[in-house]
């Protein structure tokens, strides 16, 4: 006797077939290009936001350490930044790249422009970066743009650090195609693979990331970060689902720990989103033994920038 799948076993197996029939063209690709056989489900599971507190600092390298977070970005204008980058330093084997910073998006903790008033273009009359993504593109002055995001990289390789890839905050720095083109060809600079999803761009932005790239630039896959629908559903619902249901193919999962403590809960004040509740959650699930039964049962490989950056051309 055969037996029929229950409801919830139908719906993921529903979901893996949706998503291998809308997958880019480029899951064969990525994945021979990176030396692994053609049914690997490859997962860079990456933590945003690092050095923005304190909290969100000590909840991921505990998420490094012993859950299944592999991969890591720092905010170099936040204040404590330099924690992190410390961190870094004494451990330059874990996966920690530069978040480039663009907006100041906390009411109550904002932050400046690393060039200060040079920048002046990228900031309000506080001299902060702007909240939003929509002053950013309206007010911006390119020169500025790639200047101020120089200055983030230069910041943290001055120090020492080795970063291992390049992402942005709130994807400002993809916001279009000239935002881009300066993101693409600081990657091509400092030899940094850079976070790109032509689906996401395509869906955010309206644009064909594709028609802005080399052969040299690689495309995730499937790129996953948990929205304010998921979160009411819930989270660990949510990231079991993205767990379950994840096609072969390199993929990336962004995801924002830190500790729901007063530190948290001052900075988040006002805020539903990627508040302290939501990132705790983040930390709780993927620091749970729940998280590493999914990963082993459903054979996902994780991977980091680092190991692609050494497996890619020019990057290795």
């Amino acid at each position: 006797m055969v037996k029929r799948p229950d409801a919830a076993n139908g719906y993921l197996i529903m979901m893996r077939f949706f998503r291998l029939m809308t997958q880019s063209y480029t899951g064969a690709g990525n994945l021979k290009r990176l030396g692994y056989p053609l049914n690997t489900r490859l997962l860079i599971v990456h933590a945003d936001d690092l050095g923005l507190s304190h909290s969100s600092n000590i909840a991921c390298i505990k998420a490094f350490e012993n859950g299944r977070v592999t991969s890591g970005s720092v905010m170099m204008p936040c204040p404590f930044s330099s924690e992190m980058v410390d961190y870094a330093k004494l451990h330059p084997d874990w996966d920690i790249g530069i978040h480039l910073t663009l907006t100041s998006e906390w009411v109550d903790h904002q932050w400046r422009p690393l060039l200060g008033n040079k920048v002046s273009s990228l900031t309000n009359s506080s001299g902060f970066l702007f909240e939003t993504r929509e002053e950013l593109e309206t007010k911006a002055q390119m020169s500025e743009v790639e200047q101020e995001l120089r200055s983030q990289i230069e910041m943290a390789v001055s120090t020492g650090m080795s970063p291992t890839h390049l992402d942005c905050h709130m994807f400002a720095g993809i916001l279009n195609p000239e935002f881009l083109k300066i993101y693409i060809q600081l990657g091509r600079e400092y030899g940094l693979p850079v976070l790109l999803n032509h689906e996401k761009i395509k869906k955010w932005f309206r644009y064909d990331v594709k028609r802005f790239i080399s052969e040299d630039e690689i495309l995730v896959d499937q790129l996953f970060i948990a929205t304010p629908r998921s979160a009411r559903k819930g989270l660990a619902q949510y990231y079991s689902n993205v767990l379950q249901t994840l096609n072969p193919g390199l993929n990336c999962l962004l995801v924002h720990p830190a500790f729901h403590d007063e530190e948290m809960k001052l900075l988040t004040a006002g805020h539903l989103d990627y508040n302290s509740v939501w990132r705790q959650a983040d930390y709780d699930f993927f620091t749970s033994d729940e998280c590493r039964r999914i990963i082993k049962e459903n054979n996902i490989q994780l991977i980091t920038w680092r190991e692609i950056k050494e497996r890619l051309q020019p990057y290795g």
